[in-house]
Order: structure tokens, then C-alpha cells, then sequence
């Protein structure tokens, strides 16, 4: 352990970071600019400026500290698919050597650091704790976000002893502000699913609210302002097409599959995903419904879809409810058209779309605007005025034209 903890402090420890997407590549380049040597490994040939990249696991021979930054995604059954984990864990046991710290910044169900990683390392004869330390640490990127970054957003770590808490806790004091240790793996892994399980229980609350204002004609945008004025014990949530990304939509599922195991059934998660489920038709029901006040019909209808990112900003489409409303829309005759600034280029069930430029005839000559992401740096209230009809699910125009339609 002294070994390991000195090259720590003077940043001598090499390492390596297993998954160059979009959580292992900024921390990739935030310890490379904190000190230390770092070796990325994927096995897409991808090529960076800051840090050295390889498609070979043979480098984390050299590694000191071991980084798993995989895809944990879920199965249509809305089960966890650990075999990106378990592909990567595999290539570290056959390189686990003494004075190896193993990190899990994947997001995943309780109990993963403790029942999947660790039996597969102590099975090389090697004690944890002793020759070799696992910890799993939360992962809190947020991209887009520019007043958060890796630096000064903590971090929650969890060691299996407290050896490994105190050593992963000190290489993350080398580019973190903050620290925050917990008794346990499963402690740190679930506190990182509570935080993303109140963003999605929320975020389908406001939703469901939202569609009963519809049906009373109430304004929920200007409920939400109202209720914002009480200084305590409020938060806002907003309307929207749904929760994008990777984290929101599917983190929580790994605890409804994992509470299975107890015999218990989390309610909240699963009609909060029930919920955003619903969001993609509902948005397209809304197309349907104005273009019918509209004497139109949705097939042959020109739709231009306004931003496909899941958030503002952002290059990022995972689990983006622009391509669930696309394929609707598309089944229902609709002719598609996208504007994203960010994506130049998607693939929706076989069918390649390209981001078309923006001029005034194209909003002129389409049937509606739907406006999905708020990307900045747009004059909106201008974008109305010029198109026929506007579905707006973020309440970015905020003049009452006749023409616009909101969640």
C-alpha cells in the first residue's frame, strides 16, 4: 500500500482509463492535466490530443491505478447488461498484479463492486485490501454544464476495505476539490441511483401534472412560476418530451431489477418510467391535434424537428425522445426534416437524416416547427413568427401568438 500511496502523491502512479465516451474521456483528460501519466483504452481506434489512446489491454501492465468507465446498458427486458463490465474485467485479471488500484466509475445496481468485480480479482489469489484495492467511485458528469466540472463536482467513493477507501480517496484529492467517503461500495453505487431516481420521478411528476392542466386548460408553465415563489421547500421541474441521456431514463431500472431480488417492487420508478415512456407519443398526439386545428392531416405532413440532442448544447442523442417522436411520426406518414446544430448527421431505424440549414423558406414551406432542444444563441420569438404552425415542448417562445402550442 505505501507503494501505491507514494507514487500517488507524487503523481508518479500511472493510469489507466478502459472506456473513451462521454465519462471516461473528460476524466481521462482531467487526470492527465492533473499530473499524471494516463493511458486510454477503448476498442475504437480513437485518437486524442491530451492523452494516450490504444485499443490493446496489454498497457494496463503498466498501470498503477485501473479506471472502468464502460457502458452499462439496459436489455429490452429493461434488465442491466453487465457485459461490457465483465468483457472489461476479464482483461484486468489477467494483468492484476500486486499494488493495483481497480476503480468502477460505471454507473450500476448495488452490490456490483462486491459481487461481480471482487470475486473475479480475489480469484487470482491476490487479497483485497492488501495487495491489490477496489473501490467504486459515482460518476457525476454533466454535460453542457458549464459552472460544473469534474474538478469541482464531488465525488462519492466507496472502498471494500477501508485501505481502499483511503487510497482511492487520496488519488481523487489530486484533481477533485472534494471527497466524500462512504462505509461501503453499495453505499457510494446506490447513492449515485438516488440521485438520478429523483430526477426521474420528478422530471414524470411535473410531466403527469402537466397533462392534466392540458385537459382543465390550465397554464403549467405559469403554475410553475407561481409555486417557485415560496422560498422553501420547492423545487421546479419542467414539461418535456421526456428525459434524455444515459443516466435519468435507465440508471433507475438497475434497482427496480435489483430490488426483484429482495422481493420488493419499487412503484415510484417504475410508473415514473412509465411515464417518460409515454412522453414521445404524447408530444406527437400534440403534432396531430394542432395540425388537425390546422385542416391538416399528420401524413404528408413536412415536420421540421428543432434540435434532436436530448439536452441544450450538447452532440449527445442517447435515449433522446427526438427519435422515438421521428419514428412516430414517420410511421404516421409525416415527411421529417431536422435542424441540430450539434448532430450533424442520425440514423432512425435504418433511415440516415441529415440537419438541414436553416433559411426562411425552409420555415416557411414546412407544415410545423417542433421545437425539442433550446439550443442557444437563437432568436425563437423571430423562428415562430416566420414558420405556420409551432409545437413548443420547452417553453422557449414566450410571446402568445395563435400559431404556437405548448406542453
Amino acid at each position: 500500500m505505501q507503494v501505491l500511496k507514494q507514487k500517488i502523491q507524487s503523481k508518479k502512479a500511472v493510469v489507466a482509463v478502459i472506456g473513451l465516451g462521454y465519462v471516461g474521456l473528460p476524466l481521462a483528460r482531467a487526470i492527465k492535466q492533473a499530473g499524471f501519466e494516463v493511458i486510454g483504452i477503448d476498442i475504437r481506434k480513437i485518437k486524442d490530443k491530451i492523452i494516450k489512446t490504444t485499443n490493446s489491454y496489454d498497457e494496463l501492465k503498466k498501470a498503477d491505478i485501473i479506471i472502468i468507465c464502460l457502458p452499462t446498458p439496459l436489455t429490452k427486458h429493461k434488465e442491466p447488461d453487465m457485459s461490457y463490465i465483465k468483457a472489461g474485467l476479464r482483461e484486468i485479471k489477467k494483468r492484476l498484479r500486486k499494488n493495483k488500484l481497480v476503480i468502477l466509475e460505471s454507473t450500476t445496481y448495488p452490490g456490483t463492486t462486491e459481487e461481480i468485480l471482487l470475486p473475479a480479482l480475489k480469484s487470482t489469489g491476490l487479497k483485497v485490501g492488501q495487495d491489490f484495492f477496489l473501490a467504486f467511485v459515482s460518476e457525476r458528469l454533466d454535460p453542457g454544464n458549464k459552472k460544473f466540472n469534474i474538478k469541482n463536482t464531488p465525488k462519492v467513493i466507496g472502498g471494500v476495505t477501508r485501505n481502499c477507501t483511503n487510497l482511492t480517496r487520496l488519488f481523487y484529492q489530486q484533481f477533485v476539490d472534494e471527497v466524500f467517503s462512504v462505509s461501503s461500495p453499495k453505499v457510494a453505487e446506490m447513492s449515485k441511483l438516488l440521485e438520478n431516481i429523483f430526477r426521474i420521478v420528478n422530471i414524470s411528476m411535473i410531466n403527469e401534472l402537466m397533462m392534466l392542466c392540458d385537459k382543465m386548460q390550465i397554464d403549467i408553465w405559469e403554475v410553475i412560476e407561481a409555486a417557485k415563489t415560496k422560498p422553501f421547500g420547492f423545487m421546479p421541474f419542467y414539461p418535456s418530451a421526456g428525459a434524455g441521456g444515459h443516466c435519468i431514463p435507465i440508471d433507475p431500472f438497475y434497482l427496480s431489477w435489483k430490488a426483484k431480488e429482495y422481493g420488493f417492487f419499487t412503484r415510484f420508478i417504475e410508473l415514473a418510467g412509465e411515464i417518460n415512456e409515454l412522453m414521445p407519443h404524447y408530444v406527437v398526439t400534440k403534432i396531430i391535434w394542432a395540425l388537425n386545428n390546422q385542416e391538416k392531416s399528420i401524413k404528408n405532413s413536412k415536420i421540421l424537428i428543432w434540435g434532436i440532442a436530448y439536452k441544450k448544447d450538447i452532440a449527445d442523442t442517447r435515449e433522446s425522445p427526438a427519435i422515438k417522436i421521428i419514428w412516430d411520426l414517420m410511421r404516421k406518414g409525416a415527411r421529417i426534416f431536422y435542424h441540430d446544430p450539434y448532430v450533424p448527421e442520425i440514423e432512425i431505424n435504418n433511415k440516415r437524416f441529415k440537419s438541414v440549414k436553416l433559411t426562411n423558406q425552409i420555415l416557411k414551406n414546412v407544415d410545423c416547427l417542433l421545437i425539442l432542444t433550446d439550443h442557444s444563441g437563437y432568436d425563437y420569438e423571430d423562428l415562430t413568427k416566420k414558420a405556420k404552425l409551432v409545437v413548443d415542448t420547452k417553453n422557449i417562445v414566450k410571446t402568445k401568438l395563435s400559431n404556437v402550442y405548448k406542453l
